[in-house]
This record gives structure tokens, C-alpha cells and sequence, in this order.
């Protein structure tokens, strides 16, 4: 809890330092004194670049606390493994997002060029974060550790989906947000239901859970697939438009990104397979598992709707992608007319 609020504390006050000094230059433009956003975005391509990037640098920093981007994740595994169930799925679900969205309603908006000028450095982060966050799940004992890790990966798909700066890079990046959102808090509220009954997190005290659990085990699977990115679940939408925007990236202009990060989605299959199989399946020789009760009605309950939204997202995306998407058409736009005079479709 320490660390994550030293974390917090330290990003917010850079953040603030740099409202203020927005706030104050829009003074000296002659827009007057303000905090307002839309008044801001004029502001912001017109400060010099070397103290844009500074300003930028200030925001991004403490939004990348809250996704948090490697190497700034350190506070995350000890927060979930610190944290009950329901603060684990609140973090996963809500607070890391906050990092995530702030990057593309300030950063991308106040700061286009320096969006741009950054992409590259910022996407590379994310990639290291994505196989990182990977290789460190595998070797966990600790599922709840496992999926917090998970999250440091998921959560480089989406940053580097926002710095592709393309509509289907951010679109993927904002699917994913609910996506992960979803999937993992289902995970988290699966690790919760085990720990309830064993109050033991460690895998190697499992084994055989199926035989005891069926209805557990089937919504078990179902999340971790999705959170696999399993074509047909939620996960997969994201991953997929993430990969496909930095493919086609002007800014990044390197297949890389790509080729390397998607090394991410076959790592997740590798440590969340093997955690599922050593958990769920195998001979049930504890035994304290013997006598384990299936999901309770409350249990049951909390879970279907994120399994309904699990499929319906996989099945049919563009029913929530059709709200995003103006707006990220517009994000994007407004970077590709400060760097070239157009908004994609027209020369200015």
C-alpha cells in the first residue's frame, strides 16, 4: 500500500506541475487562465517542443504508474496479492484503466507532436512490458501473482495500440481496456473463490479441482481463454486491431512491434494453460480438496455476466466499438494534421 501510494503521490504531483504550467501558458496566448480540456488542446501544439516534451513527459509519467508500464509495474503484483478479491478486481477492472485512458484523452490530445515524436520509445516499453509481464507469470507459484503479471502484459498490448496512432491501433487499445477488464476480474473472482474455500493461494496445493468443482471449472476455463485471446471470446478482438495498428503504423514504421509482441499472445497460452492444468486437472491427491463445494448461487451469479459478456464481445465487438468510434477517429486525426497537414482524408 506504501509503495503504491509513493508511486501515485510522486506521478500526481508531476501531472499537476504540468496543468499548472498549461494553465499558465494558455494565460500568456491570451486565452486566459483555465482548466478546461478543450481550450488546453489549442494550447498544448503550441508551447515549443522541447518543453512540450517535458509536459508530456510529466502527464505520461503518471499515467504510465497506473497502468502500469514496465519498468514502473513493481508496485501492481504486491498491490493484488495484498489486496481482497474485491480490491483485486476493482484494480483490474477500473484504476488501471484510468492510466490507459488518460494517455489518450491528454497525452494524444494536448500533445500530438510530442505523441508522434515519442511513439517509438514509448512503444518499446510496451513491448518489453509485454513479454516481460509474460515470462514472469510463468514462473509464479502464486496464482493470483500469475494473473497480476498477466496484467502487465495485457496492459502493454493496449499502450502500444495508442502509440501505433493508428484508429484500428487506439480502437483495439480501448476494446482492450474493457476487454481486460472483464476477463481478468472474472479470473480474479475465480482465484477468490478457491482461496475461500483453501485460503491457500499456491498452486501446488491444488490438483483435481474439476472432479469437485464442474461448474467452477467450466467458468474457470471460459475466463482464462478469453484472457488467452481465444478467436470467439473478448480477448481476442483487442489483441488482434493492438497488433494489426502497430503492423500498419507510419509512426513506428517497423514490423517489429509487432512480430516481437505477439510472441505476448502464445506466452499467455503457455503460463495460463499450464496454471489451469495444474489447478484444475491432474489426480486430486490434498486431501483437503476432497470436500471442496462447488460456486455457491451468489458465486454463480457473479460470474455469468461477465462469461455472457466474455462471448458477446468476442461474438459481436462492433456493438461496443461503434461508440468509440468517433472519438479515436478524431484522436488520430488530430495527430496526423500536426504532423502533416491532414486529417487522413484531406490535405489542409
Amino acid at each position: 500500500a506504501v509503495k503504491f501510494f509513493l508511486y501515485t503521490l510522486v506521478g500526481s504531483l508531476l501531472m499537476l506541475i504540468a496543468i499548472l504550467w498549461l494553465s499558465f501558458a494558455a494565460e500568456a496566448q491570451g486565452i486566459g487562465f483555465t482548466t478546461d480540456l478543450m481550450k488546453l488542446r489549442l494550447v498544448g501544439p503550441a508551447i515549443p517542443l522541447d518543453i512540450q516534451m517535458w509536459l508530456f513527459l510529466a502527464f505520461a509519467l503518471s499515467f504510465m504508474i497506473k497502468v502500469p508500464l514496465f519498468p514502473l509495474h513493481t508496485w501492481l503484483p504486491d498491490a493484488h496479492v495484498q489486496a481482497p478479491t474485491a480490491g483485486s478486481v476493482i484494480l483490474a477492472g477500473v484504476l488501471l484503466k484510468m492510466g490507459t485512458y488518460g494517455l489518450i484523452r491528454f497525452n494524444l490530445e494536448l500533445f500530438p507532436q510530442t505523441s508522434a515524436a515519442l511513439a517509438g520509445p514509448i512503444s518499446v516499453l510496451a513491448v518489453i512490458g509485454i513479454i516481460y509481464g509474460a515470462l514472469v507469470a510463468m514462473v509464479q507459484t502464486d496464482v493470483k501473482k500469475l494473473v497480476a503479471y498477466s496484467s502487465v502484459s495485457h496492459l502493454g498490448f493496449v499502450v502500444l495500440g495508442i502509440f501505433s496512432l493508428t484508429v484500428e491501433g487506439v480502437q483495439g487499445a480501448v476494446i482492450q481496456m474493457v476487454n481486460h477488464g472483464i476477463s481478468t476480474g472474472a479470473l480474479f473472482l475465480c482465484v477468490g473463490v478457491l482461496y475461500d474455500r483453501r485460503h491457500t493461494r499456491e498452486i501446488s496445493d491444488y490438483g483435481g479441482i474439476t472432479n469437485v468443482m464442474p461448474k467452477f471449472a467450466v467458468i474457470f476455463a471460459i475466463a482464462m481463454f478469453a484472457s488467452v485471446g481465444l478467436p470467439g471470446l473478448n480477448g481476442f478482438v483487442g489483441e488482434y486491431l493492438t497488433l494489426l495498428g502497430a503492423f500498419r503504423s507510419p509512426f513506428l514504421n517497423d514490423w517489429t512491434y509487432a512480430i516481437v509482441s505477439s510472441s505476448g499472445v502464445i506466452f499467455a497460452a503457455v503460463y495460463l494453460l499450464w496454471m489451469y492444468q495444474r489447478v484444475m486437472f491432474g489426480k486430486n491427491e490434498n486431501i483437503e480438496n476432497h470436500h471442496l463445494r462447488d460456486l455457491t448461487k451468489m458465486e454463480y451469479w457473479q460470474l455469468v455476466p461477465l462469461v455472457i459478456l466474455m462471448v458477446w464481445l468476442g461474438v459481436a465487438p462492433k456493438t461496443f466499438m461503434d461508440y468509440s468510434e468517433e472519438s479515436v477517429k478524431h484522436v488520430v486525426g488530430q495527430v496526423e494534421h500536426y504532423m502533416w497537414g491532414t486529417d487522413g482524408t484531406h490535405a489542409h
